[in-house]
């Protein structure tokens, strides 16, 4: 009775919004929000000659859709293209198909929809195409050419080499490592209608104009192969330059573009000093253009940073400062001019990844006197960034400030795990009270150190420095969230906050291990970690860019290596070779674009980058013997009484044949998609040779155990599907059987933690997955909360590991969003413009709710259950349909329900 009166509701429900439609037939159903080109809002540097359109719909109503669009073009209020009516649900990927498009142009671009009544809504945006890269013609200038500044050569200044090159930073002159300000006057002597600036200052830069610091970036640009490729970014300045004179300033940092430094230092390269490419664009109200670009007209001064090294910190003399630099007002007799300087090997390229900014700031949590001159504050959160000083004193006093993760035992800030001396120095100018924060290094840290200085509650003045403020500056990449979750474990949800919070830390240029040690971007984690991170942030682009960096980073034989960029070479090193070259890492570069694909129905990085991802598999064939491939990593830090490192439960060369393998099989699936049928047929051959050898090798058919009965070693053979189906039901036993007789607990990896998690997510055994997380015992996320982190750790125990701000061990994410809010990609239809509602009801939870915003808008799962009812609330996005899967529990004569767009609120009594 109690099922039949809910399902009566829901069918009135459904019938009262049918006659809502019907009555309301003169207003249109749907409204468009967030137009996009190439997924980007209102972008300034398109340089794709065929960009692709979308939008989102939105609606109050259940069950509305698309039923039309019109795409309109207009250049100068001139229409450039018009699709005409089309008929389509289509609202996302829609490819430009009208003439070439001008190069820095802005385009007008309106969207009109039709509902499933014909009824029409419309909505406006623009976005810009770049210039050709023949027009970027400015000069590439700074305060000393390469060949004079004596700076290191090659990739193969490793921390180990550094040691016994002590004398060669030495040698270096000041200027080629010295931050430097750059500045030039301009003369607006018409009336301005647009001005747009094209700039990219190596390693990264500050530009002012008229003394007013252009946009929110910290370390722009992005980091790159500077071989390969080198970004720029593009600013309208039209509000800020005024008629008459303007004053246009930049300081320049060091960066990764030019590493070297006599602190800590993980590795030195340099791809020569500081540079500068600046070109600006006017255009007069009379149709006339001028251009200012960098060249020898414009001059230079060392900075009143005294040193900056992205690995060893930062130091500011703020008697050196020169008040007013940036401004027309500001006399540069004294300046030295620019030196023209050879431009970096990379390519030029628009920088469409989103900038790294402050976040968030963080206040004083609380403080400890250690002597008469040294404070130390914890700042709460552990973060990637920076601290923001106000301080008071006499001109050429110093204060400075150590940052950390950890305290020792006598309640000062250690590097001793993280890398050190890592610290920033700053001399006062004197007077007033004075603010200041690096510009161009920063660390992983929650305590601050602060020294010779007098604060309030000190027992001694001393005639020191007085702190009068401190903040905490948590930097991460502005790429957009996505996806919220909690629940009605207490360790879940608090586990969701601990891995973002990490995500973020390590969201920078590139997906980095840790803030500190080495800031590098190992690619095992972007693809291990890679559904979670598509669940919770927009990236879009940045995982375009990553492809961009492994591209750079493979070497002509097809080897993509472990870290991209590829700023050192391990494999100089005797002990080095499998840190640079290891399947599990180089796999990213065939996984990634798929990744892409199931969340955005982007096929792009598939096409672009298909060469690369068959040179890889080409590479690992020729490092084959026999089908096995035999080298690398694998496991990565898994669990057990041995020291973490290489991986010791499993055997190498089954995790690394298990990663070629599986990389073949989605090489097939890149030639199906891309119609390249001989390549597919040929790949066939291959997987079936290899999945042959791997089974021949590995699989033991008496214990139904693979390699060493590991955890690992059966979970990833299940995962990738190289378990012969007439054997996968015994090997999953014996993966159970493993995990209860080490006491409910996992004894897998940094690799194998996915697949883990995953094989008994996919096969019924969630219950298995739940007892394993559920705890405050070692190994589980439940024994970092306790211990007091607000980050992911590098191991399961924190004082084992190195690095407490990892996201490596993140790969739960996935199953959070996947299995208990019940999300589900639909392959058949990539991107979610169909998905599963599949939630599994998991141990003694009685709820969890979250969201996703998909390409097609935002996605809402949230229920809850007692022991008599079980209610669902689902939001399916306009122009994108879902199948609600019921949980087993659930007692119901269906097993699915269809849905359509619009919120639905379904109710079932329980088993």
């Amino acid at each position: 009775m109690f099922f039949r009166l809910r399902v009566n509701f829901i069918l009135i429900s459904c019938m009262s919004v049918i006659t809502l439609l019907v009555t309301g037939c003169g207003q249109p159903s749907v409204e468009i929000q967030k137009i996009t080109t190439e997924f980007l809002e209102t972008p300034s540097s398109i340089f794709s000659s065929q960009p692709r359109f979308g939008w989102q719909l939105r609606s109050k109503e259940n069950g509305t859709y698309q039923s039309a669009y019109q795409i309109i073009l207009n250049e100068a209020n001139l229409e450039y293209w018009n699709t005409g009516k089309v008929t389509s649900d289509q609202s996302q990927l829609i490819e430009y198909e009208g003439p070439q498009l001008n190069t820095s142009t802005r385009y007008q671009l309106t969207i009109h929809v039709w509902d499933q009544n014909d009824q029409l809504s419309s909505s406006s945006s623009w976005f810009e195409t770049a210039p050709s890269i023949g027009n970027l013609k400015a000069n590439w200038i700074g305060a000393i050419r390469r060949e004079d500044a004596n700076l290191p050569e090659g990739r193969k200044w490793h921390a180990p080499s550094l040691k016994k090159n002590r004398a060669f930073y030495d040698s270096i002159p000041t200027i080629a490592k010295r931050s430097i300000l750059l500045r030039k006057e301009l003369n607006v002597d018409k009336k301005l209608s647009k001005a747009t600036v094209y700039i990219s200052g190596l390693g990264h830069y500050e530009l002012n104009v008229n003394g007013e610091k252009v946009g929110k970036s910290q370390f722009a640009p992005l980091w790159t192969d500077y071989d390969k490729s080198v970004f720029y970014n593009s600013y309208d300045l039209t509000t800020l330059l005024k008629p008459g004179n303007n004053a246009i300033g930049v300081i320049l940092g060091n960066g990764m573009y030019n590493s070297v430094g006599n602190r800590y230092r993980k590795f030195w390269v340099s791809f020569g000093a500081p540079t500068l490419f600046f070109q600006l664009e006017l255009t007069f109200s009379d149709g006339s253009k001028k251009t200012v670009i960098s060249d020898e007209t414009w001059k230079y001064s060392e900075s009143p940073i005294t040193f900056n090294c992205i690995f060893g910190g930062e130091d500011y003399d703020a008697r050196l400062e020169q008040d007013g630099w940036a401004t027309v007002t500001f006399s540069d007799a004294d300046w030295k001019p620019a030196i023209i300087q050879d431009a970096p090997k990379g390519e030029l390229k628009p920088q469409l990844a989103p900038a790294i900014q402050i976040q968030k700031q963080y206040d004083i949590k609380e403080s400890t006197q250690i002597d008469s001159v040294t404070y130390v504050f914890d700042m709460e959160q552990n973060l990637s960034g920076f601290p923001t000083i106000k301080v008071k004193g006499k001109a050429g006093q110093k204060v400075k400030l150590v940052v950390g993760e950890r305290l020792d035992e006598e309640g000062k800030v250690t590097q001793r795990n993280t890398g050190g001396p890592h610290y920033y120095e700053y001399t006062l100018k004197g007077g007033e009270a004075e603010v200041w924060q690096p510009r161009f290094s920063y660390y992983g840290y929650q305590y601050i150190q602060v020294e010779v200085v007098s604060y309030e509650g000190g027992t001694d003045k001393n005639d020191l420095p007085v702190l009068l403020g401190l903040k905490s500056n948590f930097i991460y990449s502005n790429a957009r969230p996505l996806g919220t979750f909690e629940c009605s474990n207490e360790i879940f949800t608090k586990t969701h906050t601990l891995i973002n919070n990490a995500i973020k830390s390590n969201m920078q240029a590139v997906f980095t291990d840790c803030p500190h040690r080495e800031k590098l971007g190992w690619l095992e984690e972007i693809q291990l970690v890679g559904p979670g991170l598509l669940f919770n942030y927009d990236l879009t682009q940045s995982f375009a860019k990553q492809m961009m960096d492994m591209k750079d980073a493979q070497r002509a034989n097809g080897m993509v290596p472990n870290i991209a960029p590829e700023y050192t070479d391990f494999s100089a090193y005797s002990w080095g070779a499998d840190f640079t070259d290891s399947p599990e890492w180089g796999a990213a570069a065939v996984l990634v674009p798929w990744q892409y694909y199931e969340f955005y129905g982007d096929p792009s990085l598939i096409q672009q980058y298909y060469e690369v991802m068959k040179d890889y598999v080409d590479y690992l064939t020729f490092k084959s013997k026999n089908g096995i491939v035999s080298h690398g990593l694998g496991d990565w830090y898994d669990y057990g009484e041995h020291e973490a490192g290489y991986s010791k439960n499993s055997p190498i060369p089954l995790s690394a044949t298990s990663h070629y393998y599986y990389c073949i099989e989605k090489l097939i699936e890149a030639a199906q998609l891309l119609g390249k049928t001989r390549d597919k047929q040929k790949y066939k051959v291959l997987a079936y040779t290899v999945r042959e050898a791997y089974n021949r090798t590995f699989f033991n058919p008496e214990t139904k155990q693979y390699g060493t009965g590991s955890q690992y070693s059966n979970a990833v053979s299940i995962y990738m599907d190289l378990v012969g189906s007439e054997h996968k039901q015994a090997v999953l036993d014996n993966l159970v059987s493993d995990i209860v007789e080490n006491g409910n607990r996992l004894t897998t990896g940094d690799v194998g933690n996915r697949y883990l998690f995953q094989t008994l997510a996919e096969n019924g055994l969630n219950e298995v997955l739940y007892k394993m997380m559920n705890h405050y015992d070692v190994p589980g996320y439940g024994y970092q909360l306790q211990y007091g982190l607000t980050t992911l750790t590098e191991q399961w125990d924190p004082d084992k590991g190195n690095s407490w701000n990892h996201f490596m061990m993140g790969q739960i994410e996935e199953w959070f969003f996947k299995t208990l809010l019940g999300i589900v990609p639909d392959l058949d239809n990539p991107g979610f413009k169909h998905f599963y509602v599949q939630p599994q009801l998991v141990g003694n939870m009685t709820f969890a709710r979250g969201s996703f915003e998909s390409i097609y808008g935002q996605i809402v799962v949230d229920w809850k259950h007692d022991e008599e009812t079980f209610e669902i609330e689902i939001v399916v996005p306009v122009n994108a349909s879902a199948t609600f899967v019921l949980p087993e529990e659930v007692d119901s004569g269906n097993e699915k329900v269809s849905l359509s767009s619009g919120k639905h609120i379904l109710s079932f009594p329980v088993k």
